[in-house]
């Protein structure tokens, strides 16, 4: 039964994955993450799974590898530097098909950076790290109930697709506190039925099939051709299938908003304190960082004084939302970086200096 709790984010994350069914766990400590795998430590094992804290990043993800390959339900966490780490196993995972789920609480960088909050992982998230042709599928939530529903989401839709899936979770995520709904134990799955519903994966063949083989080194130039034009039409079908936003008061708006994660709940403090000030604000939440949210944008009049991008960096969704506008209008930038907060009073005063006030 699903129930409701006061949890610590990143620990309601860890028992949201246990109950969509995952049974391995692999990853290494880095803050502001570590309650996840201090967690699955803890209960992976009451449930008949495995958790595997490896030497480094760089083991983690191939650990995870292999055990998707096998069809278990695996989830991977770290933060921004390790998340880099990991982007060449991800590239692999991708251009054999495999499903895995990634949590990416962010911190602030470059390079080591600080262990407080930031978003300047979008890039590396969005066009990803790794070598090669492939997407990786990337949900944004907002709220930690709303990393919760998605992480069930993203088991089904890793496994639809056969592909990476990371949630981007800001460190403020991670490390709150709120009431949040649990989801039903789905539990794990039996072998056999990972034979059926995963016929692809590594099981054994029992005599009852060919041998699977699962490989990425492809020495011919037009079989690996081949085999990226085999799998390229799931990326469009996610494309015109998977992209979600929520758009508020975004119609008649003087100002329209975008931003995501929990930078979105401070930018919408903020519409309030400008709507005292006369001034009329609408937000577009990208639920989905890739695909991103395109059509959203169809949403925005021609009348609005202002596009602008909140974000914790130095302007990286920026460029997909100029890609989205096409040119009907310019996008400003409201941003803080290396670990600093924006707050809804500052939020508002930038955006009345911009539209040419003085607070």
């Amino acid at each position: 039964m699903s129930e409701k709790r006061l949890m610590k984010g990143n620990e309601a994350f860890a028992i949201s994955a246990i109950r969509n069914g995952c049974r391995f766990y692999f990853g290494y400590p880095i803050t502001p993450q570590n309650e996840i795998p201090e967690y699955m430590s803890r209960e992976l094992g009451k449930v008949g799974g495995k958790f595997l804290q490896a030497e480094s990043e760089l083991a983690a993800v191939n650990m995870a590898f292999g055990a998707a390959c096998a069809g278990g339900r695996v989830l991977l966490s770290s933060s921004s530097p390790g998340i880099a780490l990991m982007q060449e196993g991800m590239s692999y995972m991708a251009s054999v098909q495999v499903p895995v789920v990634i949590l990416n609480v962010m911190r602030g960088g470059p390079g080591v950076g600080t262990i407080q909050p930031g978003q300047a992982d979008y890039f590396q998230v969005t066009r990803g790290g790794g070598n090669g042709d492939y997407n990786i599928i990337v949900y944004a939530p907002s709220s930690i109930q709303e990393a919760v529903d998605m992480i069930g989401k993203a088991y089904e839709v890793a496994d639809e697709y056969r592909n990476p899936v990371i949630l981007a979770i800001d460190g403020m995520l991670g490390q709150m506190m709120e009431p949040v709904v649990l989801p039903e134990d789905k539990g794990g799955m039996a072998e056999e039925d990972i034979d059926a519903a995963k016929p692809w994966a590594l099981t054994g063949h029992k005599d009852k099939r060919e041998r699977n083989a699962i490989k990425s080194l492809h020495l011919k130039q037009d079989e690996l051709e081949d085999l990226i034009y085999e799998y390229w039409p799931k990326y469009e079908k996610a494309q015109r299938e998977l992209a979600e936003y929520e758009a508020i008061d975004v119609e008649g708006a003087e100002v329209v908003f975008v931003a995501y994660g929990s930078t979105a709940r401070v930018t919408i403090e903020a519409m309030e304190i400008l709507a005292e000030k006369g001034i009329k604000a609408g937000l577009i939440r990208p639920k989905t960082l890739w695909p991103f949210p395109e059509k959203a944008f169809d949403l925005v009049g021609d009348d609005v004084k202002k596009l602008i991008s909140v974000e914790l960096s130095m302007g990286q969704m920026i460029q997909d939302v100029r890609l989205s506008i096409k040119g009907r209008h310019e996008v400003e930038l409201i941003n803080r970086v290396g670990g600093m907060l924006l707050s809804p009073a500052e939020i508002a005063e930038r955006t009345i200096k911009m539209m040419g006030g003085a607070e």
